[in-house]
């Protein structure tokens, strides 16, 4: 199976690519010191584990496309959950599959006759990622929409019966275990045998990695995956992105809010500040990461105001790097039609906005944490099968995690 320049053997027994949304490595640590995760220990035993480079910015769409088309942004064409469409200057929600570019690992290998499903807890995701997949004939439903799932839209239907659970809060541990408890079920009922699991990052969102609610949290995934593996399919876990606190010593949020940084230097209106983070479940992080968009508008003579933009932004504590667009495109492997004037990120404990009046922080508890910058672009990548050959040679070189079905499929 040839897709977007990569080849992929499809072996004969089922394959199962999970992404454990905002699992940085020291949350799988913890979960493993304190034996809560056997099968996963086991797996990563008789198997490999190391670490991958995510796709910057360190977002769930992007990532999670670059996953299942196993190619960069720059290929696949998402640079966040939100943009800035060149064609009418419209904000806009980057949740419909007619914003990517290219093929996807699932619609293909269900053309090539295996029987593909893809669960996602979010159902964005499922909007963003499902479509081609169900006109080919594949599975596709959310856990957030579990209960609507039907025959026409999904391939599916009955799915609580199916997994044996309600549909749960977008908002809670539950939204996840019901990705895995559903790959597991779809696997023993032997309704699929190619599966793409994602889960949402509510949890890491709101707690460290060794808090009791993730290390519940974990136990449950692992009860799954002993399910999973128990079918005989080969695992890849890898994660999207990872997960940082961006807070003052005090345990409030560490923000710079530059739009109105921007507006007291130019003058107001003079900037437009977009945050690729927003997304409808803005209550995970009140639309704040470590990446934000700067878009100057007509401003002239344009390579001036660029640079002159960009050194004041550089200089702001918190900064760590500002790209000018074609830069960005290069360096962040990123697609050039979609982006801004400038491309900011920050350090690990700092996030970026627009004004304090465009973000509610009223829901967090806690304290911030956030991810979309280079701090949150290591994530964890295990495979159960041991490697040779190519993937060796992959692994000890610069893996990525949209190398996942690469390692599924070698």
């Amino acid at each position: 199976m040839n897709v977007n320049h990569r080849q992929y053997n499809l072996p004969n027994h089922p394959v199962v690519v999970i992404c454990i949304d905002g699992c940085a490595d020291e949350y799988l640590d913890c979960a493993l010191s304190l034996d809560k995760t056997p099968h996963l220990a086991r797996m990563i035993r008789d198997g490999w584990r190391g670490k991958a480079r995510g796709a910057l910015p360190s977002f769930t769409n992007v990532n999670n496309t670059s996953i299942v088309t196993g190619v960069a942004p720059s290929v696949h064409g998402i640079p966040g959950n939100f943009f800035i469409n060149p064609e009418n200057g419209e904000e806009v929600m980057m949740n419909s599959h007619e914003f990517i570019r290219c093929p996807d690992l699932l619609t293909a290998a269900q053309r090539e006759g295996r029987k593909v499903a893809f669960v996602t807890a979010k159902n964005k995701l499922r909007t963003l990622l499902g479509h081609h997949l169900v006109e080919a004939g594949g599975i596709a439903f959310s856990a957030e929409k579990a209960g609507d799932a039907t025959l026409a839209n999904d391939n599916i239907e009955k799915v609580e019966e199916l997994v044996g659970y309600p549909t749960p809060p977008i908002y809670s541990a539950d939204a996840s275990l019901f990705v895995f408890r559903a790959g597991a079920a779809l696997l023993e009922k032997g309704l699929a045998d190619f599966l793409y699991l994602s889960t949402t990052d509510y949890l890491q969102h709101k707690f460290a990695p060794d808090a009791p609610e993730m290390l519940a949290f974990h136990e449950a995934f692992d009860q799954a995956l002993g399910r999973i593996l128990a079918c005989g399919a080969s695992v890849v876990i890898t994660a999207d992105h990872g997960m940082n606190a961006k807070n003052n010593a005090d345990g409030t949020p560490k923000v710079l809010y530059l739009e109105t940084l921007l507006n007291e230097r130019f003058g107001e209106g003079t900037t437009r500040v977009i945050c690729p983070i927003t997304d409808p479940y803005v209550v995970h992080h009140g639309a704040l990461g470590s990446y934000v968009q700067v878009h100057l508008g007509e401003a002239s003579p344009p390579g001036e105001r660029v640079r002159e933009v960009a050194d004041y932004l550089i200089r702001l504590e918190g900064v760590t790097e500002v790209l000018p667009r074609d830069l960005a495109a290069l360096k962040l492997e990123l697609p050039l039609d979609r982006l801004g004037d400038l491309t900011v990120l920050s350090a690990r404990d700092v996030a970026l906005g627009k004004t304090p009046a465009d973000h509610d922080l009223s829901q967090l508890q806690g304290g911030l944490r956030s991810h979309g910058g280079r701090y949150e672009e290591m994530v964890p990548l295990i495979s159960s099968q041991p490697l040779t050959g190519e993937l060796e040679t992959l692994a000890s070189a610069d893996p990525r995690n949209f190398d996942a079905f690469k390692f599924a499929c070698p």
